[in-house]
């Protein structure tokens, strides 16, 4: 059986003068696959360790202000030495109690009104399943997809499930399908959600009416002056 993951959660709520309460959480999680640590703050994640990769990752979109603070990714690591020491001590303690398994449940959808030729964003949701992570695999006209994709880390749900997303940054054009695939240890086939595009072509409705009325201008003009000779005349 494997070790199950062990997370300690921090959670504080801020009290402002306009009497608006927010809540911070920070997790640090690991067992013999995995390892998390993540920041957010009322239900978004703000911030996260990519141990991969060996950085950290602001999770906020380009128009927040980022979260950076010196160190960050440091400490993420050495919280790992802690969190696994722990694991050993906790497992032993309880016996290595069987894991609760919750499958997932997907959607997909897009972020923008759909343009066809236009740039968008697909975003794969993921939620309410136990133990994280899941596995999220993006195909277009079914052949694999690998660039222009970002994956949030698991976020926990007040009922003590698990959210995690998937985007992915695209051009919708007609005809293409695009699909997400799930995979859990929860669900015994993955789960595979399917999007087409349903958008419009970018309009060319003002250059159309401005081609039309440049047109009737023209003609304008020329009837009037034809009119202007021959009266002279």
């Amino acid at each position: 059986m494997k070790t199950p993951m062990i997370f300690f959660v921090l959670a504080s709520v801020v009290y402002t003068e306009g009497k608006f309460l927010h809540i911070d959480l920070s997790i640090d999680g690991c067992s013999d696959s995995d390892r998390v640590n993540t920041i957010g703050e009322d239900g978004d994640e703000l911030w996260f360790a990519d141990f991969n990769k060996h950085q950290g990752v602001g999770a906020l979109p380009p128009f927040a202000d980022p979260i950076s603070f010196q160190g960050l990714y440091e400490r993420a690591v050495s919280s790992q030495q802690i969190c696994k020491h722990n694991l050993v001590v906790d497992s032993k303690a309880f016996n290595k109690p069987e894991e609760k398994i919750v499958p997932p449940h997907s959607s997909i959808y897009h972020r923008d009104d759909v343009i066809l030729g236009l740039e968008n964003t697909l975003i794969c949701h993921v939620s309410g399943f136990h133990p994280p992570p899941v596995r999220i695999r993006w195909t277009r006209n079914n052949q694999n997809v690998t660039e222009g994709i970002r994956i949030s880390n698991p976020y926990p749900n007040q009922d003590f499930s698990y959210s995690q997303f998937s985007s992915l940054t695209f051009t919708p054009e007609e005809g293409d399908i695009y699909s997400c695939t799930v995979d859990h240890k929860g669900i015994s086939e993955p789960q595979t959600r399917i999007w087409e595009p349903e958008g419009t072509h970018p309009s060319v409705g003002p250059t159309v009416f401005c081609g039309v009325g440049l047109t009737l201008g023209l003609l304008g003009v020329a009837t009037g002056t034809f009119f202007l000779i021959k009266g002279n005349r």
